[in-house]
């Protein structure tokens, strides 16, 4: 699993968006792809963020890439 960061899409950043992430196939995101999102009002933003962050669960797995986006203020 090969982690690419990014930074958030300004869609994200209009909707509050502070992290992202996305496990794929190719280096980024396809329309098939399941994004999970964080917002800057969600309770548990910074535990959530960690669990998305931690993939080592799908090394193995056939997603090849765990495609990171966060903001700066993030």
């Amino acid at each position: 699993m090969i982690k690419v960061f990014k930074r958030l899409t300004e869609d994200q950043i209009e909707r509050d968006v502070i992290f992202s992430s996305c496990l794929s196939v190719w280096r980024t995101e396809q329309e098939e792809d399941t994004i999970h999102e964080v917002k800057r009002e969600q309770e548990d933003n910074q535990e959530t963020i960690k669990r998305l962050k931690d993939d080592k669960f799908f090394n193995d797995s056939h997603w090849n890439f765990n495609i990171i986006r966060e903001g700066q203020n993030g």
